[in-house]
């Protein structure tokens, strides 16, 4: 930078810093560079969007990737952990549970990013580890050829004229499940009841929501338990299906993100994280099909907006602490 330059940047950071204008040397930052890891469990293509947004404003940091369900990244995450050799940078997994329990054992990073402008409060950690991205909500998806009276309630789906018709993901893989798993029997009206009906009903349990979403669409099943996006998503397509939001409420995960304490590129992983929870990267989550967590950024048509959704809620501490037991409960009750 020459002489003049110098001598105008330094006049328009003192402008800036009066309120003058804004400011004025952005093109003089240096751009970043690097390479970081992303562990997800988002699903493969909207995952893809997501880092080819992020390297529009940031083409020069390569983002690597491992994606699989939540229980399984978290795993692979704690196995590094305990060898002292975390590869992930980056978190981007599907529910608070899990982001608060690697939170008590301090393996997260806490960064106030400037873009949590606009998100609720109950999204973001009061310690700034992690926040919420998005708003997914489980309820019923049922195939428009197999049921020509659709359930209105997660109750409806314990009648038996539902026997052998049912889906549902494993709360031993998905995190989202095991959310709702922790959610759903505390919720008056469900409890453990509702499971015992599942499997008196027959129901089928598989790893994640794309199973769920594929049985259905293909009519192997009527219907199942599943995330909102996916059907909605699936019914722009043109498969035979539709989507329930339950009289009881909702179970609503976040896909909170967050940075792990051990990176050692802090300032992309900040970068990422800050175009994530941007307008732009919410916009970008709306166009997967998301409903955005940031206020004055629409819902995909066909999803209720985070201030329409009833969502079933219950003490985060509480469904942290009683997570592995309800698992092992599950685990048992359909093995």
């Amino acid at each position: 930078m020459n002489l003049k330059r110098i001598v105008v940047c330094a006049l328009a950071t003192a402008l800036v810093a009066s309120g003058v204008f804004g400011t004025a040397c952005a093109a003089e930052t240096a751009p970043l560079k690097g390479r970081m890891t992303l562990y997800t469990s988002q699903p493969e293509r909207d995952v893809t969007k997501l880092i080819a947004a992020f390297n529009e404003r940031h083409p020069d940091v390569a983002v690597d990737v491992f994606r699989s369900g939540t229980e399984e990244v978290v795993s692979k995450v704690r196995a590094e952990h305990a060898v002292r050799s975390v590869l992930a940078d980056v978190l981007l997994v599907a529910d608070s549970v899990t982001f608060e329990s690697l939170k008590e054992d301090g393996m997260l990073l806490p960064y106030d990013s400037p873009e949590t402008t606009g998100i609720p409060e109950e999204y973001l950690d009061k310690d700034r580890t992690y926040a919420g991205t998005k708003i997914i909500s489980t309820g019923i998806i049922y195939n428009t050829s197999k049921v020509k009276e659709p359930p209105v309630s997660f109750a409806d789906l314990a009648k038996s004229e539902y026997k052998d018709a049912i889906i549902m993901p494993s709360p031993l893989y998905s995190g989202a499940a095991a959310y709702n798993l922790g959610v759903m029997t505390r919720t008056e009206g469900l409890g453990w009841e509702f499971y015992d009906a599942l499997k008196a009903n027959n129901v089928r349990i598989e790893k994640g929501n794309g199973a769920i979403l594929t049985a259905v669409v293909a009519g192997e099943k009527a219907c199942g338990l599943v995330v909102d996006f996916m059907t909605v998503r699936s019914k722009r397509d043109g498969a035979p299906v539709e989507f329930v939001y339950p009289l009881e409420g909702s179970p609503a995960v976040t896909e909170p993100i967050g940075i792990l304490k051990t990176t050692e590129v802090p300032e992309l992983a900040k970068a990422f994280v800050d175009f994530v929870l941007s307008a732009e990267g919410q916009k970008v989550a709306a166009e997967m099909g998301y409903t955005p967590v940031k206020d004055g950024v629409e819902a995909p048509e066909g999803l209720k907006s985070v201030r329409e959704i009833k969502s079933m809620v219950y003490d985060i501490a509480v469904l942290k602490e009683a997570r592995e037991a309800e698992k092992a409960r599950f685990s048992a009750m359909f093995q």
